[in-house]
């Protein structure tokens, strides 16, 4: 288990994938910088808002490219034979290249986030202003919101290519799931709210995502940016059913993922 666990580590540090989307979170963190210097009066708080934005999207991508590499490519080139060969089981196989993805998406957050945290001190040059963002424990926080967040695309991701005959479905798969579990929470508060007064679409749309938040996760309920921002703590038990939904969701994902995988044949 551990021997796939390191081996899509190596791979996934190699490919090239890792590197392109690499350089594009950091390019995406230079713009969170010179963002800065479109606000006056909050620079930092702006930066930091860009940067997270960007930080999510990057990590989103690489553990959707990462999957792509370690399982789906194994399984549509046939190569996974050679794999399953060794005396492991096959969910031991999984299980070593979502322990390898997870590696990957905490060393990835870890660096872009360090150079974030430094775009962010610069951003706005010597001016201090009013009300400061919180880069200590809230700022690390939120970057583990947006890992967990990326893990469970990841999860979903997987349990797709182990059932999947179309290698790029996937990844396609996984940037809706990412789009949609991120958009749920704000599409229900605001059907909730009335919808601006407008009773025909509260009607006609709140049935569907009712049943749609049994199929999906709130993904927003893991971004935890206002607090690294305007110091706006979550409170506890919001950030711990935050984190139980998400640990929840990926064992639920990565058990169905066994059973597909285990049934599976491969000619």
């Amino acid at each position: 288990m551990f021997e796939f666990a390191l081996s899509g580590l190596r791979s996934g540090l190699r490919g090239r994938s890792f590197q392109a989307v690499f350089i594009l979170g950091l390019l995406l963190i230079g713009a969170a910088y010179l963002s800065g210097y479109f606000s006056p009066r909050q620079p930092r708080t702006v930066a930091l808002d860009v940067g997270l934005s960007g930080l999510r999207f990057a990590l989103i991508i690489l553990n959707l490219f990462w999957v792509q590499e370690l399982v789906t490519k194994e399984i549509d080139r046939k190569i996974v034979l050679f794999s399953l060969s060794y005396p492991v089981s096959r969910a031991e196989f999984l299980f070593g290249r979502l322990l390898s993805v997870v590696l990957l998406s905490l060393l990835a957050a870890l660096v872009m986030g360090l150079l974030l945290l430094l775009a962010v001190t610069l951003a706005g040059g010597a001016y201090a202003q009013e009300y400061q963002v919180q880069l200590g424990g809230p700022y690390w926080m939120t970057l583990a919101g947006l890992v967990l967040d990326a893990t469970m695309v990841a999860a979903f991701s997987l349990c797709i290519a182990v059932l999947s005959t179309v290698a790029v479905l996937p990844l396609l798969l996984g940037v809706a799931f990412a789009v949609g579990g991120k958009a749920l929470g704000a599409t229900l508060d605001y059907l909730a709210q009335g919808a601006d007064g407008d009773a025909q679409m509260v009607g006609q749309f709140s049935p569907v995502l009712r049943i749609s938040q049994w199929l999906l996760p709130d993904l927003s309920r893991l971004d935890w940016r206002d607090w690294a921002l305007y110091g706006l703590y979550p409170g506890h038990d919001a950030v711990l059913w935050s984190v139980v939904m998400g640990l929840a969701y990926i064992g639920m994902l990565f058990a169905l993922a066994v059973l597909i995988f285990s049934r599976r044949e491969f000619v």
